[in-house]
């Protein structure tokens, strides 16, 4: 099942995709939902499949504003230099435990919307990611057990203002620029993506091919990651984690890459589907 948070001119929503249309949830469950997130928490995605069998969709997909999966998420973490060849190619050393750092609501947008360039900086780089929703929370989650935490999986670009990103050893400005990363298109939910299943993560800028690397190659799997996490705090419905970025970012490149407005970044992977952001200026 493919879960989206979306708005049309009646405000925000949240569905099913099928095909080329949504079925809107928040309409079909009578309002029970506040949100995908609300739906989650209440471990309801059963009753949203059955509330969208043999439904033909409220809306065109295409007449849709998708919004960030989960537009409001307690706590995003996202997991840094956690492939080989990005730890190469930033001269950096593997480290025996997760790089962990965070990112604002704010600072992401959904499928098909601008990711922004902001005036301070021409620094705006690409950062295609895997990311994890959470779906049953907990604290101290064995790495055995964590498989059964997640509620599904979506595409990330993890857009990075990287002179910001180096202006002290704390990443944190770089990564919360307003509306710099993206998520979405949807989220695919876990049981149709087995645990440990191979994905495939593939970026483009502008068609050509930029990242590809698959989550066998991941430093820290994705269930150690939710261990790690939920050690030092509780995970909450709804929660995102990001999982880390190839190598191939365009700041290593010689010359380096980065976005401007006019480009079009795409994050695919295989097993769900095509993130697609044009870049603007912020205004």
């Amino acid at each position: 099942m493919k879960l989206v948070s979306f708005s049309t001119h009646q405000g925000p929503s949240f569905g099913v995709v099928r095909g080329d249309s949504v079925i809107d949830l928040g309409k079909r469950l009578n309002g029970r939902y506040a949100d995908l997130k609300a739906l989650i928490a209440a471990n309801a995605l059963g009753e949203a499949a059955q509330a969208a069998q043999g439904d033909q969709g409220d809306y065109p997909l295409s007449e849709v504003t998708l919004l960030p999966v989960i537009p409001n998420p307690e706590q995003i973490f996202c997991v840094g230099l956690n492939y080989a060849e990005h730890v190469k190619e930033t001269n950096r050393e593997t480290t025996e435990q997760p790089v962990i750092f965070m990112r604002l609501p704010a600072s992401q947008v959904g499928h098909g919307q601008p990711m922004l360039r902001p005036p301070e900086s021409q620094q705006f780089d690409y950062e295609g990611e895997i990311a994890v929703i959470i779906g049953r929370g907990g604290r101290r989650i064995a790495e055995a057990d964590a498989w059964n935490h997640i509620a599904g999986y979506a595409c990330y670009n993890d857009g990075s203002v990287r002179d910001w990103q180096r202006h002290t050893t704390q990443w944190g400005p770089g990564k919360n620029f307003y509306r710099t990363g993206a998520f979405g298109p949807w989220m695919v939910t876990s049981d149709e993506i087995e645990p440990n299943a191979l994905m495939m993560l593939v970026t483009r800028l502008n068609g050509q091919e930029v990242q590809r690397a698959t989550t066998q190659m991941l430093i820290h799997g994705i269930a150690k990651q939710i261990a790690y996490l939920s050690t030092f705090t509780p995970l909450a419905p709804g929660d995102v984690i990001v999982t880390g970025t190839p190598g191939g970012v365009g700041a290593k490149r010689n010359p380096p890459l980065f976005m401007k407005p006019g480009d079009r970044v795409e994050v695919e992977v295989d097993r769900i589907g095509v993130l697609s952001n044009p870049i603007a200026d912020e205004a």
